[in-house]
């Protein structure tokens, strides 16, 4: 008879954790689909902002006069994109977005960044040390970048009640890295209005 309470019991037990069980609920999407869950920036922003403004900066004169000028494509490098909006915006994942756009496009010639060029200089030096002649990459043979893209992301909020509109406003410059002239001013703007669902009791 005990054993038979024990057995109840515990299968109770069993019953009302599988029923309070706080697992999230996952599913895969494709990475392409654009899902708004908050309504703050995130990778449908990051990725159609830097499309567009790739775009744009590619198709203006400057880099027509530079492959005039100099009989080749420029070398670009991406320098900072600061956050002075009012969201955590995790700008590193933006300029990932904006490197691929460059290098993609096949009509700039791309720059590691500062990170990257450090770690390759380490592995330089190493093969100094350790690799034979024959493979051991020489030092001083980087190329330097012609023109650096840089800039940074603002916004505007407003808020009422459950509705709120959020303006994010992404500036981006490219410098001549010789003259510090800028060939080129891109922004591109995103007004979103959230409204948020009324409290269930």
């Amino acid at each position: 008879m005990y054993r038979f309470f024990a057995v109840l019991v515990f299968g109770a037990v069993l019953v009302g954790m599988s029923g309070c069980s706080s697992m999230p609920k996952v599913s895969r999407t494709d990475a392409s689909e654009q899902i708004d869950v908050s309504g703050e920036w995130n990778d449908t922003d990051s990725q159609l902002v830097s499309a567009e403004m790739i775009g744009d900066v590619l198709a203006r004169p400057w880099i027509g006069e530079f492959s005039a000028k100099k009989n080749e494509k420029p070398r670009v490098i991406v320098g900072a994109v600061l956050n002075k909006s009012h969201e955590h915006i995790n700008t590193e994942t933006f300029v990932a977005d904006l490197e691929r756009e460059v290098t993609n496009s096949g009509k700039v010639k791309f720059v590691a960044s500062k990170e990257q060029r450090n770690e390759i200089r380490d592995e330089r030096m190493d093969q100094a040390q350790n690799a034979s002649m024959k493979t051991a990459k020489n030092m001083g043979q980087e190329y330097g970048a012609d023109f650096m893209l840089k800039g940074q992301i603002n916004t505007i909020m407003d808020e009422a009640g459950k509705v709120s509109l959020k303006y994010y406003q992404v500036e981006l410059e490219l410098i001549d890295m010789e003259t510090n002239e800028k060939v080129w001013i891109g922004q591109k703007k995103i007004k979103k209005v959230v409204k948020r669902a009324k409290s269930k009791f």
